[in-house]
């Protein structure tokens, strides 16, 4: 699992429509917006390729002058790992 955080930042004229898409997104969860417009989300996916696709989403939707990744984080699905007995 892949778990990402974004801060985005839309036009001023357009926080509304931003935030109301974001939250369309499959895998995109809003946390805060900031009384500047900021919006924080976070993205949650199974792999490098669909947080990639996600990101890539975000940054180009309608009304977005910037998306910035500030965390990503990757961690290993326990039943995927081998157990190796000493």
């Amino acid at each position: 699992m892949n778990i990402s955080s974004v801060i985005v930042i839309p036009h001023p004229d357009h926080i509304e429509g931003v935030r109301l898409r974001l939250q369309e997104i499959d895998g995109v969860e809003l946390h805060a917006v900031s009384p500047e417009g900021k919006i924080i989300v976070t993205i949650e996916t199974t792999g490098d390729r669909e947080t990639i696709q996600t990101y890539e989403v975000i940054s180009v939707l309608d009304g977005v002058m910037s998306a910035s990744m500030v965390y990503h984080h990757k961690e290993n699905e326990p039943e995927a790992e081998i157990s190796v007995a000493a």
